[in-house]
């Protein structure tokens, strides 16, 4: 237990000080009672008195101002809470590996199933969103109550050319930071060129920018702090291949209490590439769309089509998050039914002061009860 107020912990010393006088008094009164020869005579006059009696009401008041003193200082525990009216970003991936066919009938209809039916089974007072990416992220849907739009914005997806989930995370948290204003927004990140599925580019460290919203234990900015109620759901299938890189990112969320669930989606062994004209957005694509080595060579060796599973629980770990992983569609289903079993609980300090303020009142009541019966009885 911990308390916000530390310094108001000085009120609850008027409960000794307040004792050390009544002892003090009682010492005192001893001293100038009157000396009687026949001590017997004294007792039947006290008439069979219990002398510790008189002391239970003066020792519950005192009591009931030693918890006041600590009520005043703001006592809090942490604890896992509920948390209700979550906002989760849910961030797509949209790139080309999506039409894999190792998943039927291939991999982004599956997504898009099972994120709908994720979307139907939120409370209504949850806020959802939807972050879209393949070469670049984008915000399709800003975090809200209104399942229409966002059912309709996942019906609509259509696939790009390469995965930027470092993006993609990053553009979460701006959406983020529309709604909660101790989430402040992305900071920007200098990158030096850009390799389309060969791999990530050459990276410059992030350009500092100064925020005010830092560990509360230990003020250094490099240290997750505690977690807000948003969240990201991060739902890929492949590798990070231009941009920011999931790591950057994922410092940046893990700074801002913001926790990504990554979800890593479709088997090692992809087949062909197959989408509906309206996923390809309208347009049937070249051969072996977006995939690849740069102009077929350089040795790259890292297959995009396969999910990066090392960097998303990196950005797991690093965030507070939790990796899950899917092969098939059913599998995805499972794991986002499941999702708000992880995510709706959080760690937050509890103000633990009514109920103190409440036992000091319980506390003085009795002592009062107890003054009054007793002496009424005596």
């Amino acid at each position: 237990m911990s308390f916000a107020q530390p310094l108001l912990l000085t009120l609850a010393l008027a409960a000794p000080i307040l004792l050390g006088a009544y002892l003090w008094q009682l010492r005192r009164r001893r001293r100038r009672t009157v000396r009687f020869s026949n001590v017997a005579l004294v007792r039947v006059a006290a008439g069979g008195r219990r002398s510790w009696r008189r002391h239970v009401p003066i020792a519950l008041v005192l009591a009931s101002l030693a918890v006041l003193g600590m009520a005043s200082a703001r006592p809090q525990v942490r604890t896992d809470v509920p948390v209700s009216g979550t906002t989760i970003l849910i961030a797509l991936d949209v790139s080309g590996s999506m039409c894999a066919t190792d998943v039927v009938p291939n991999r982004l209809t599956a997504a898009q199933e099972a994120v709908r039916d994720f979307v139907e089974e939120q409370p209504p007072e949850a806020k959802l969103g939807l972050v879209v990416f393949s070469g670049f992220a984008e915000v399709a849907v800003a975090p809200s109550t209104n399942r229409d739009d966002l059912l309709s914005a996942i019906n609509g997806v259509t696939t790009g050319r390469g995965t930027t989930i470092g993006a993609a995370i990053l553009t979460a948290i701006d959406a983020i930071a529309e709604l909660d204003p101790d989430v402040p927004p992305s900071d920007p990140v200098q990158i030096s060129g850009d390799v389309d599925q060969g791999g990530a580019p050459p990276l410059t460290p992030p350009t500092p920018t100064p925020t005010d919203r830092t560990d509360r234990a230990s003020g250094d900015p490099s240290v997750r702090t505690a977690p807000v109620p948003e969240i990201i759901v991060l739902l890929t299938d492949g590798a990070n291949t231009r941009g920011v890189t999931p790591a950057q990112a994922a410092d940046q969320a893990a700074k801002r209490g913001v926790r990504v669930y990554p979800i890593g989606f479709g088997t090692t062994n992809p087949t062909t590439l197959a989408c509906s004209r309206e996923q390809y957005g309208g347009f049937e694509p070249r051969q072996n769309f977006g995939f690849g080595p740069p102009g077929g060579g350089g040795g790259v060796t890292r297959n995009f089509l396969v999910v990066d599973e090392p960097a998303l629980r990196e950005v797991a770990e690093m965030t507070g998050g939790e990796y899950f992983s899917a092969t098939d569609a059913a599998g995805l289903s499972t794991v986002l039914a499941d999702l708000p079993k992880h995510v709706t609980t959080q760690q937050q300090d509890v103000d633990l002061s009514a109920g103190f303020a409440f036992l000091a009142a319980l506390l003085l009541a009795a002592g009062l009860v107890v003054s009054i019966r007793w002496s009424t009885l005596t």
